[in-house]
């Protein structure tokens, strides 16, 4: 029977571990749920390997623990300043240019502000809303599967083009490009959904780039070689009229 004196000396003790455990949660990223087949799948061949030839389980398991992090959503702290796009992706940026948007969006051929941000297979690799808004079109677009740091990729790759209309009217378009060793491209967002600034809505498996096309008149806070956080780096502000 635990007497009244024995519960103060448990409950500090308690209290440290789940003060522990939740540390330790803050501190591991969550899993993106595309990359969970890959993980189990990883983690089986590690076992099956461990018991018939234990220095190949060794060298699975730590393959096993690089798909976990590259599979990686890590939480952010997106700014709520009004009038700001942020940026959809982590990486470097590439280019800053104006184009015209991809011709699947139906915006027509005037061009608009774009950011380019590559990411290598040490980046983040889920893509995150820019701004509050609603989805108004989601388009696919077989192609080509060059180096994705070349400007040419934005035209010739493979994509999935999505167009936001935010609270004040604006339309910015987020396209995901697939690269050399990219293969795969995953959009969760769909006509209609509402977004937030911030939240995850895809992810290129592998090394790939994001395009934010901006509308015209946008100041552009960050340069070619910036490094960018996603959903956390403010990449414009926004034209005051849609």
């Amino acid at each position: 029977m635990t007497s009244d004196h024995d519960a103060p000396a448990q409950g500090p003790r308690a209290g440290t571990f789940a003060h522990s455990l939740e540390l330790a949660r803050r501190s591991v990223p969550p899993l993106h749920p595309a990359g969970r087949p890959f993980v189990l799948g990883m983690a089986a061949l590690t076992l099956l390997l461990r018991r018939r030839w234990r220095p190949l389980g060794a060298l699975a398991a730590v393959l096993t623990a690089w798909c976990a992090w590259f599979f990686r959503e890590p939480r952010r702290v997106t700014p709520m300043r009004p009038g700001i796009a942020v940026s959809p992706a982590d990486g470097t940026v590439s280019h800053v240019a104006e184009a015209a948007p991809p011709a699947e969006l139906g915006l027509g051929p005037d061009p608009m502000v774009r950011v380019s941000v590559f990411l290598s297979v040490f980046d983040v690799h889920v893509q995150r809303a820019p701004v509050d808004g609603v989805v108004e079109k989601v388009a696919y677009r077989p192609g080509r599967f060059l180096s994705a740091d070349l400007d040419k990729a934005s035209e010739d790759n493979e994509r999935n083009s999505v167009l936001l209309r935010d609270g004040d009217g604006r339309a910015l378009a987020v396209v995901q490009i697939a690269g050399l060793i990219a293969r795969r491209i995953v959009c969760e967002a769909a006509e209609g959904d509402k977004v937030t600034a911030g939240a995850t809505y895809g992810l290129i498996r592998f090394g790939s780039r994001v395009d934010l096309y901006l509308p015209r008149g946008s100041r552009v806070l960050v340069e070619a070689g910036q490094r960018t956080i996603g959903g956390e780096t403010v990449l414009a502000e926004l034209p005051q009229e849609g």
